[in-house]
């Protein structure tokens, strides 16, 4: 059951629809009025609010109807959560929370609309762990973070069950290109801010409204989600190789922002020569292009204060599958400590563009010389397969219903 998306008989599964009651022209009319603080502070958990109701009526059905043995419920958005604790309670079956990344995980949510509404978030996200015969995360860290704020819930009710990647081997022959191609696939946030601009008094008045009692728990920096760092390590490597000059470069594949924009974020931080940036692409072509580059990059969002994060990147392990060298630029904490034992991977801070550069230097200069440097994964490719994460999550529901059982 969903709020939004189709039926897709094709896999096997029925998909229930169930639209929501959310007042779409009345929070659109909102938006462009700039209101959007209103809507931050009175609208929660989030919008999906709205399909409480309809979703409780139909869930009420269709347990009647299809006599399921448990409740699973994946979340964002975390409204979700409950539908599935309210139908959990009526039917008395066992309820599965895939919290995914954590309600209060300062990667995913460095700040709040207040301080109240940062101690709701957590409070719902201890009565989701409370009330769950099974609670599952992606990320070690975050995971450790709840079970330690919960002493008295049952260690064993946590669990972690990381994303996958397709099963199919994206493996291929190094390059043919004479060039050295850096490809990253997904969207980058952080444009805005590579863009030089004075703020006129109405627009420094709405920031300051915007940020008006806001609960801050971590500083990121946007920058470092961007081709700004590495872009600028490709242009000292080259500086230093001359003969490279034309031939590093990096790719960005899957930007859902305004063609402008990009332009004029890769024009004022002077990278525009070596980043080029597409559209989103169909993900079915996403290993053809991941086989096609000589390096794979990652970055994360840098944490000012220095702390340990707690996401981890879904790319991580669609990246592991191939047999391509990898630059992580991410955040000591959960990506870094995942990826410090894998084979071929650089990991560099964030905004750390002296040891990218020395990265991009070795790995080309290896290229150009005929000795492309490529790695066996395929014992890694068999653990992040969807196949292997499939089986964990049906012994995560099957531990849950025993649970329930038991008590």
């Amino acid at each position: 059951m969903t709020e939004t998306g189709r039926p897709r008989p094709d896999d096997g599964l029925r998909v229930e629809v169930v639209p929501s009651l959310r007042p779409a022209r009345l929070l659109r009319v909102l938006r462009r009025l700039r209101l959007n603080k209103l809507l931050e502070l009175l609208l929660w958990p989030d919008e999906s609010i709205f399909w409480l109701l309809p979703a409780l009526r139909a869930s009420r059905r269709l347990t009647r109807e299809l006599t399921p043995r448990a409740i699973v419920v994946f979340m964002m958005p975390y409204s979700t959560g409950l539908v599935g604790s309210m139908l959990s309670r009526r039917a008395g079956l066992p309820l599965i929370v895939n919290l995914d990344d954590s309600l209060t995980c300062s990667d995913m949510h460095p700040h709040f609309p207040t301080r109240l509404h940062y101690l709701m978030a957590r409070g719902l996200e201890d009565f989701y762990a409370r009330r769950a015969d099974a609670t599952i995360y992606v990320s070690e860290t975050n995971l450790q973070a709840i079970r330690s704020r919960l002493p008295d819930v049952d260690p064993q009710r946590f669990h972690l069950v990381r994303y996958g990647a397709d099963s199919a081997e994206v493996v291929a022959p190094p390059s043919q290109s004479a060039d050295f191609e850096i490809a990253y696939v997904g969207a980058m946030t952080g444009w805005w801010s590579l863009i030089d601009s004075a703020d006129g008094p109405l627009k420094a008045i709405y920031g300051a409204w915007s940020r008006l009692g806001r609960y801050q728990r971590t500083a990121l920096d946007p920058r470092s989600s961007s081709p700004a760092f590495i872009g600028r390590a490709i242009l000292q490597a080259t500086s230093e190789h001359p003969d490279w000059n034309g031939r590093v470069k990096i790719a960005i594949y899957g930007n859902p922002y305004p063609a402008g924009l990009v332009s004029h974020a890769l024009a004022d931080s002077g990278v525009d020569r070596v980043v080029s940036v597409a559209p989103p692409v169909p993900h079915d072509e996403v290993p053809a292009l991941l086989a096609r580059a000589d390096l794979l990059f990652l970055t994360l969002p840098g944490r000012k204060d220095g702390s340990r994060g707690g996401r981890i990147s879904a790319k991580t392990y669609e990246y592991l599958t191939t047999n391509r060298p990898i630059l992580a630029a991410v955040p000591h904490g959960e990506n870094w400590d995942y990826l410090a034992d894998k084979p071929g991977v650089w990991l560099v801070e964030p905004d750390d563009t002296s040891s990218m550069r020395a990265v991009v230097a070795e790995l080309a200069a290896a290229k150009f010389a005929g000795r492309p440097l490529t790695f066996n994964r395929a014992e890694l490719r068999e653990q992040l397969s969807y196949a292997r994460r499939a089986e964990e999550f049906a012994a995560v529901i099957e531990a849950a219903i025993d649970h329930r059982r038991r008590t």
